[in-house]
């Protein structure tokens, strides 16, 4: 009965995910055009090509920069928020809807409405810093700015997430430690750091886990604020600029795809592994 009932989605697994991944391994192992009929075995050229060039470099200091700046401002940013939330007040439901609202809205739509809010000419927020006699930046001809620009939207849309994820952590604290820390003397700030943050530990481990995955595989936003990828080309969008951005090499493409699948495990596994001796379950 077991084999029967799980047979059907253990075949979908494998057809749909454990396949494609050992493809993509093949792939990246071939000079291969997209879109050829034939490609050519070069065994670990692409990934010498890749680690030798100065290329490797820019894309993992972009990535690692775009990564850790959304990872640590959405969860800062949605403790803060978390913590203005958790309060018995009139409207707290509707407050709590209207930021986690951006999470789930379409990253591409996203990205193109806040595409026209930075546009320096025609954009919202030029026209609010022309009224106090400023120019606006150059966000998307600067590298720096662009990725400035992405990593502000990033965080503006995900942050809602940490915020939920965090809140639901508050309210499942107990009144009666809190109480007792109250009883003891502790102040606001030393009871948040010396009770309640040591009791969210699990919460944010949770939300370190997943929130680096999310940003190492973050793509539509990128794609639809700056398509040429000027300053914000990590690795999952040099891996789709090198397939679908002119350059046609789908096992260069590949290879960037297997390096980004290696590092997302060994990532996970050391947060599994160190980090989670840190976190106090109760």
């Amino acid at each position: 009965m077991f084999v029967a009932l799980a047979a059907p989605n253990l075949a979908l697994i494998v057809a749909f995910t454990y396949r494609p991944l050992i493809l993509n391994v093949y792939y990246s192992t071939l000079d291969w055009t997209l879109g050829s009929d034939t490609a050519r075995a070069v065994g670990f050229d692409n990934y010498v090509q890749f680690f030798s060039s100065s290329q490797a470099g820019d894309v993992f200091l972009t990535t690692a920069l775009f990564t850790v700046a959304t990872v640590v401002l959405s969860m800062g940013l949605g403790l803060l928020v978390a913590l203005g939330l958790n309060r018995k007040v009139r409207g707290a439901g509707l407050a709590q809807a209207t930021v986690f609202s951006p999470f789930v809205l379409s990253g591409v739509g996203v990205g193109l409405a806040w595409q026209y809010i930075f546009d320096p000419t025609v954009g919202a927020l030029g026209a609010v810093l022309r009224g106090f006699g400023l120019d606006s930046p150059q966000w998307f001809n600067d590298e720096t700015l662009s990725l400035v620009m992405v990593v502000l939207v990033y965080v503006w849309k995900n942050l809602g997430y940490a915020a939920v994820i965090y809140l639901a952590g508050l309210q499942s604290i107990s009144s009666d430690v809190l109480e007792a820390a109250a009883i003891d003397g502790a102040g606001a700030l030393r009871k948040f750091f010396k009770v309640v943050f040591p009791l969210l530990s699990p919460t944010t481990f949770f939300l370190m886990v997943t929130s680096l995955l999310n940003s190492l595989q973050a793509f539509d936003l990128i794609r639809a604020m700056t398509p040429l990828g000027r300053g914000t080309t990590t690795l999952i969008y040099d891996a789709y600029l090198r397939a679908f951005g002119g350059y046609n090499q789908a096992g260069y493409s590949a290879m960037l795809s297997t390096v980004l699948f290696v590092l997302l495990v060994v990532l996970t596994l050391v947060q599994l592994i160190v980090l989670e001796r840190r976190v106090h379950y109760r």
